[in-house]
């Protein structure tokens, strides 16, 4: 099929709430396309990395983050553009509602995204227990904004044919715009296993591919792929902005520099783009399982994201061997970037369901998990003190989302951040200094902190350089 190049072929999966079913219909339709031997390529909006994980698996590419808080409209756009295909189809999941973006405009919603980068919208809708009362949903979200091009509705929760019947002919008798698509109440076999607000990781999920099957036959069922392919190849030209981007630059050295990641079922928040500007840089990725590895690697630095180590804290508890060879190393001056689960595992130990588990002892902190969100949302910090990644004065823009907390009394402990918006880890301070180690419950995205790559980079650096020294 004939495109232009600059047509980049896509849909908005949208909803009117969260749990709408969003992302059981983009992994579907991932599969579907993907199966048919369509190219496709998969996009979060917001900050999820958990629904950017599940959409990484069903389309078998890395998903994108779209976040216009963090990253600003233009960066959104252009992330889309570099990393949309042109000769397939672009399947953008939204979050939350539609019109949900943090303040009475709608900032930052799901539709502003739709709208920025010229995108029709498929409306996910759950009918259970409504049928008329649909139609009147979705002509809400037709008057709300006329710029909106909603394109298509796919009912979900469909209790039967009658009514099927009812909502689907109320929607187009009354809105004009057409049902591609009705999904019954699924079975639980086709259910993304929950965990929180939201799902767990693929990494812990062990039918992951059956599933995917599964989904994949049910959506080719209930769901016109090839009006959706048709919706999709209506979208319009786009081309993207011209911006000053202040992007790290290039490494040239010829000894390359190690930047150990931790990756396993207990560490996987990772954005692609943070990965990937590391190695743009000349880093070379080293994966590490604190959980299985018997001791550190040799490495230059050390970046520790975030995840749910709760979910495997007996094994990283009782690897000793390696928490010494980690203490060992950071006692020497190992640069280490810490996000969220990275500061509970450099904590003396976290507590979970009224047990103490001993972790790394890097920082004098105990962390207590609880039942219900301890910090939750977007974040603002500023960097007012000395630390080894950021200079003074820098902004950082963020998310936070953790069920863990610092208990008080809180020891003396150099913070380096001042929280301007959000909760942080105590007392509207953030960023906990050990040497050369930054730990915090901030989670940050490179193209939105420019200058957390470069901070790494240059630390790796130095560490390496004085590595070779201690050998002269």
């Amino acid at each position: 099929m004939l495109m232009s190049l600059n047509n980049y072929p896509r849909i908005v999966i949208g909803g009117l709430a969260g749990d709408s079913g969003k992302t059981i219909v983009s992994c579907s339709l991932l599969a579907c396309l993907k199966e048919r031997g369509v190219n496709i390529a998969a996009f979060k909006k917001g900050p999820d990395y958990i629904d950017a994980a599940w959409l990484s698996l069903f389309s078998g590419k890395p998903a994108r983050n779209l976040d216009t808080y963090m990253m600003g409209f233009h960066k959104v756009k252009n992330s889309f553009i570099e990393n949309a295909v042109v000769d397939g189809i672009n399947i953008i999941e939204g979050n939350r509602g539609l019109f949900d973006g943090g303040d009475l405009a709608g900032t930052h919603s799901t539709a502003e995204v739709a709208k920025l980068i010229q995108s029709p919208v498929i409306i996910i809708l759950n009918i259970s227990k409504v049928t008329r009362t649909a139609a009147a949903s979705i002509l809400g979200c037709m008057k709300i904004d006329s710029e909106l091009n909603i394109e298509g509705v796919i009912l979900n929760q469909c209790a039967g044919e009658r009514h099927k019947n009812i909502v689907k002919h109320a929607i187009e008798d009354i809105t004009g715009v057409p049902v591609i698509g009705v999904i019954p109440k699924l079975p639980d076999n086709c259910i993304l296993p929950p965990r929180y607000f939201g799902l767990i990781t693929p990494e812990e999920f062990e039918g992951c591919f059956s599933l995917l099957q599964t989904m994949r036959k049910e959506i080719e069922d209930y769901v016109d792929i090839e009006c959706l392919i048709k919706i999709a190849q209506k979208a319009s030209f786009i081309s993207k902005e011209d911006i000053e981007e202040n992007e790290s630059k290039e490494c040239h050295k010829r000894d390359v520099i190690k930047i150990g990641i931790f990756r396993d079922r207990s560490f996987s928040f990772y954005y692609p783009e943070n990965l990937e500007i590391l190695s743009k840089m000349g880093a070379e990725l080293v994966p590490i399982s604190p959980a299985e590895q018997s001791k550190l690697d040799d490495i230059d630095a050390l970046y520790i994201g975030g995840g749910f180590p709760e979910t495997n804290i007996i094994k990283l508890s009782s690897n000793k061997e390696f928490i010494e060879s980690l203490k060992r190393i950071i006692e020497r001056g190992l640069p280490v970037y810490a996000e969220c689960g990275g500061l509970m595992y450099l904590a003396k130990e976290i507590i979970c369901k009224g047990k103490e588990f001993k972790m790394a002892g890097v920082l004098p902190i105990s962390v207590r998990m609880y039942e219900k969100p301890q910090g939750h949302g977007y974040c603002e910090m500023i960097v007012d003190s000395g630390n080894p990644f950021y200079k003074e004065g820098t902004v950082i823009k963020g998310h936070e989302f953790h069920y863990s907390k610092i208990i008080e009394p809180i020891p003396e402990q150099k913070t380096c951040f001042s929280v301007s918006k959000g909760t942080g880890c105590y007392h509207k301070r953030d960023g906990l200094i050990y040497k050369n180690v930054l730990a915090s419950y901030i989670h940050i995205h490179a193209l939105a902190v420019p200058e957390w790559a470069d901070g790494i980079f240059n630390k790796a650096n130095q560490f390496k350089t004085q590595k070779s020294l201690e050998f002269v």
